[in-house]
């Protein structure tokens, strides 16, 4: 039953994060959600909606601030694949609840030199204090808690994007250890408020 529960609530978040973004009319069915979501699995990867690039071109221009165009690359966005999300989800024995899906849809910038790399840097911790601090996830704070305190974050000025964590990636602890700076990071947002689902009680 858990299985079967989750598989359609996976099938329902995915269909629902791309066509609400797309402002068309979505009803939670499980026939119409298995047949899309077949359809993406038999086709090629699936784009993200146009709502969902637009975010993402509004956040890299944010992010790259004077940087002339030859001195970065975008690669991406990209939806996070219906298996991964599945996994992400499915909570196995010992675990309690799970996480927040932070990566619905995901892209990489990759700039010229460490310079322009610390420039970035800048404008994130600048534009939003604190960001580097420890996010409270809904499983340390309960879910009411968790949604009021996305509420009242600071936007990116003119969209709905909402920064939550901004961190060196894992696999630059080594060159941390080092005394050196990281190279590579992780910057979370929500394009509006998060949506909360619950299977039994799972939440």
């Amino acid at each position: 039953w858990y299985q079967q529960e989750i598989l359609s609530l996976v099938m329902r978040v995915y269909c629902e994060d791309q066509r609400m973004d797309e402002l068309e009319w979505y009803f939670p069915s499980a026939i119409d959600d298995a047949t899309k979501c077949k359809e993406d699995l038999q086709g090629e990867t699936p784009t993200p909606s146009t709502y969902r690039k637009s975010s993402f071109e509004k956040l890299i221009t944010f992010l790259v601030g004077e940087l002339k165009e030859n001195d970065y690359v975008i690669q991406g966005p990209v939806l996070k694949p219906l298996q991964s999300l599945f996994n992400k989800m499915f909570i196995r024995r010992g675990q309690t609840c799970v996480s927040v899906i932070g990566d619905m849809t995901r892209a990489t910038l990759l700039v010229k030199d460490e310079e322009d790399l610390r420039g970035v840097v800048k404008r994130i911790v600048e534009a939003f204090p604190g960001i580097s601090g420890e996010f409270q996830c809904p499983n340390k704070i309960g879910m009411d808690m968790f949604l009021h305190q996305v509420f009242k974050m600071k936007k990116l000025p003119g969209t709905d994007i909402i920064p939550y964590r901004f961190k060196p990636n894992s696999s630059q602890k080594e060159r941390m250890d080092k005394g050196k700076p990281p190279l590579y990071f992780n910057l979370n947002f929500f394009d509006g408020i998060p949506e909360y689902h619950r299977v039994g009680t799972t939440e």
